[in-house]
């Protein structure tokens, strides 16, 4: 049997990076089937804190990869 041959760090990064991604972006789909009236209650507040929050998160990822670490923030509707 041949051994086989070890992940380069790209190669890791290729697929942790695609499979995080894909989550995030399923994640995402998951929250938009919040947005039907008829099941939900929310005010335009809400949903501006929620995408907020979501942007500072994703800036705050770009900033890591420029070696800016912005730390852990948690997010809270209320």
């Amino acid at each position: 049997m041949k051994p086989s041959t070890p992940e380069t760090k790209h190669q890791r990064f290729v697929r942790l990076a695609e499979a995080r991604t894909n989550k995030i972006i399923a994640t995402l789909r998951l929250l938009g089937n919040c947005s039907s009236p008829n099941v939900y209650e929310y005010s335009k507040n809400d949903v501006s804190k929620i995408f907020h929050a979501i942007e500072e998160a994703t800036a705050d990822a770009k900033r890591r990869f420029n070696k800016q670490d912005p730390g852990n923030k948690v997010f809270r509707l209320s």
